[in-house]
């Protein structure tokens, strides 16, 4: 046997998920994927991966065991079991059970380096009875075997999984071929549990075949890593172009000036007219930004979907999901500024002021003593407006709503990582109930960085009701992706460390 060509034959009790995970593990569809017995009736090797130096890591997927206790008697009766039984000529329509279980038993005899042995976890050990006369049958051949841990449902918090899979390594741990026991559910497993099990393969294999298998395992890593990357450059790109995103709303006119000072003086009544055109004014430029950003959230999810090797398309129910916030910049308008400035000048000295049903945000650190000392109402205006970069009334996504599309895009981004392609097509399902807090409250602890990575977008301005250009000093959607990508990048493996401690991600 070649040292640089290395073969992990992969076997079951039949219809347990053999085929679902070669699908998944080689980002192809092959064989046939139904709830059916002895759906595989032929022995295929497949290329899981290669390198340039020769080496080629290659799994075949197998016939499942069929009547297992059938055969556990059988070979019992023999004084070498396995040579016997692979040596009968079994009458394929006759007995195909058997015969389908010859073809498992004979290629894991002269091809596998290592057996990965696939078990339904969603049994309880005790109860599969299947178990004890394959595991027999897998003594008898003699290879090493890995076991995994198949059809173990929706992902849960970290601690009860362990409880789970130590009460199969227990049940396991008197046979000798077994070597590891390894959660790696065909359905929604992650790239991370993918290379422990390559490198709990590695620890098997005799020394004078790690060396190709080192490399193997490397080029293995490096596809995932490098796709990795790639998902974290599209929720990068798609923040960076929410963050810098707004509308320009038609300037106010004296009217709508004077009536929003009272309001917010707390002098009259509350005016209607006009308040219709203002509102529609807002509705066309919230339907703006909302149309927009379901546009890239669309496309971005169908790059993921593209990069993890799946089919599919993001569907309108998980955008419509989204919840869209929006924040009202409105820069300060000399007029009204002129108008407040002798009754409210005092207040602004060093202080600050919000008449927040205006639509004007002072912060304490922008008006100071000494500016309105300096430049009186009508200057303050232009001061803050020259120094934010404005021109009108801008609608552009808040920090609140930006830091909320960071948590929905890592959701999303796990979701994807976490779905074998022997599902199927894409489709979008219920995350599972721990991991919303899990994913805010980490995007909670990065807030802060995460704002920064956007500052200085003030400086962005458009024309008219589209898009524009940016002002000078204005940060860019290149800039702002280079910067949240790395916090993004670490945001997402601290998630990945927690939902599998020990294993790399």
């Amino acid at each position: 046997m070649s040292e640089d060509r290395i073969s992990l034959s992969l076997i079951s009790h039949t219809n347990a998920g053999k085929t679902t995970l070669a699908r998944t593990l080689l980002g192809y569809d092959v064989g046939e994927v139904r709830d059916a017995a002895h759906v595989t009736v032929d022995v295929n090797a497949y290329s899981l991966i290669s390198t340039p130096a020769g080496d080629e890591l290659t799994l075949w997927d197998t016939p499942g065991f069929g009547d297992s206790a059938r055969l556990a008697k059988r070979l019992r009766q023999q004084g070498n079991p396995i040579g016997w039984f692979v040596g009968q000529v079994w009458d394929r329509f006759r007995d195909r059970s058997m015969w389908f279980t010859q073809q498992a038993v004979s290629n894991v005899r002269d091809q596998a380096d290592v057996v990965l042995y696939l078990v339904n976890a969603s049994e309880e050990p005790t109860d599969a009875g299947y178990l004890e006369p394959e595991l027999a049958v897998l003594e008898w051949i003699g290879k090493p075997v890995i076991v995994l841990l198949n059809q173990t449902g929706r992902s849960r918090p970290a601690a009860e999984e362990a409880v789970e899979h130590e009460r199969w390594r227990k049940l396991l741990a008197n046979y000798q071929v077994v070597r590891s026991v390894l959660p790696l559910d065909a359905f929604a497993r992650c790239w991370v549990q993918e290379i422990t099990l390559l490198q709990e393969v590695g620890k098997i294999l005799p020394a004078q075949r790690r060396e190709a298998y080192t490399r193997l395992v490397g080029a293995w890593q490096l596809r995932r890593e490098r796709q990795f990357e790639a998902a974290m450059a599209v929720l990068a790109e798609t923040l960076a172009r929410a963050a810098l995103d707004l509308e320009t709303l038609p300037e106010t006119r004296l009217t709508g000036t004077l009536r929003d000072l009272k309001r917010a003086l707390g002098v009259g009544r509350d005016a209607h007219a006009g308040d219709a055109a203002a509102k529609d004014d807002k509705a066309h430029a919230v339907q703006a930004l909302g149309a927009r950003i379901d546009a890239d959230l669309q496309a971005g999810l169908d790059r993921l979907i593209a990069i993890h090797e799946l089919e599919g398309h993001a569907s309108d129910e998980l955008l419509r999901r989204i919840a869209l916030t929006v924040s009202v910049e409105a820069p300060v308008n000399e007029r009204k500024a002129a108008l407040m400035s002798g009754a409210v000048s005092g207040a602004l000295t060093g202080l600050g002021v919000d008449i927040a049903h205006a639509g004007l945000t002072l912060g304490a650190g922008v008006i100071t003593g000494a500016v309105v000392g300096a430049l009186g109402g009508a200057g303050i205006a232009r001061g803050v407006n020259m120094a934010r970069g404005r021109r009108g009334t801008t609608l552009r996504w808040d920090d609140s709503f930006l830091c909320e599309l960071v948590v929905s895009s890592l959701l999303r981004y796990l979701a994807v990582a976490h779905y074998g392609r022997g599902r199927g097509q894409w489709r979008e399902t219920e995350y599972p109930a721990f991991w919303p807090p899990l994913v805010s409250r980490a995007v909670t602890t990065a807030k802060a960085a995460l704002v920064a990575t956007w500052s200085g977008r003030e400086g962005r301005r458009v024309n008219g009701a589209a898009s524009g250009g940016v002002a000078p000093g204005g940060p860019d959607t290149s800039t702002v992706a280079t910067a949240a990508r790395p916090l993004l990048t670490e945001l997402t493996r601290q998630l990945l460390a927690e939902l599998y401690p020990g294993q790399p991600g």
